[in-house]
């Protein structure tokens, strides 16, 4: 059944982060610091190397070559732009706050927790090629991996902070069910080349999460989602005016 990878994958962030969420009250505050600041350099480190191999490959003389520069340049910069008329980050933020308000007045890092573990359980290339091959294919391979790789992160992520990664669950579970969906009807275009050119886009945003995480800049990372889709865009323009 479609979807069905994506549900198997927010019932493991759930479930991670309930756990986690019990971990919280026995870790004291320096070793929260400790590890945070750890996942935060493993997030830059996957973020990295998901770019670096989706834009360098081995030419037929064997030399290291490079490709999509100018396409992942313009996904980002439209992207981005697209992104802060739509005020995706703030809507983000505001709901958020919404679900802080109801369900933890409390707790000062919800709306942090909800944003940043929605991002980061959404913008990474599992997220977009697990979703496409749910959808087309009905393979769930990769999102059954990416879910115990999410499950253990939310350990982690919800230990430090706390019940909003718990509820980043509900838009991964709109992201990814909207990408299975769309997937049949934009299998015509979804080639091989622009899944690959999506997940280095993807790759950049998870290396921009990593930056807000160790507090170097300020990133608006939600605004520039629609960077993930603009290789999609790119090459269905490509195919009508070529």
């Amino acid at each position: 059944m479609a979807g069905m990878g994506t549900v198997i994958n927010i019932a493991a962030i759930a479930a991670g982060g309930l756990f986690g969420i019990v971990l919280k009250k026995g870790i004291p505050e320096r070793f929260k610091n400790t590890i945070m600041q750890a996942i935060s350099l493993a997030v830059v480190i996957v973020g990295i190397s998901g770019t670096l191999q989706g834009i360098f490959y081995i030419n037929e003389s064997g030399r290291i070559d490079r490709s999509f520069i100018t396409g992942m340049i313009l996904s980002l910069a439209i992207g981005g732009l697209l992104g802060e008329v739509l005020r995706i980050e703030e809507r983000l933020d505001k709901l958020g706050a919404w679900f802080q308000s109801r369900f933890a007045k409390g707790e000062s890092t919800f709306a942090r927790g909800f944003v940043t573990a929605s991002l980061v359980y959404c913008v990474g290339a599992m997220a977009i090629v697990g979703s496409l091959e749910d959808g087309l294919y009905g393979k769930i391979d990769t999102l059954v991996a990416k879910a115990m790789l999410d499950g253990i992160s939310a350990v982690i992520f919800s230990a430090t902070l706390g019940w909003g990664v718990v509820f980043s669950v509900i838009p991964v579970f709109a992201y990814q069910g909207a990408i299975t969906f769309l997937a049949s009807t934009l299998k015509p275009v979804l080639t091989d080349s622009v899944v690959s050119q999506m997940s280095v886009v993807g790759s950049v945003l998870i290396l921009a999460i990593g930056i807000n995480l160790l507090e170097i800049k300020k990133i608006s990372v939600g605004n520039m989602l629609p960077a993930i889709f603009l290789p999609l865009v790119f090459s269905v323009l490509y195919g009508l005016f070529k």
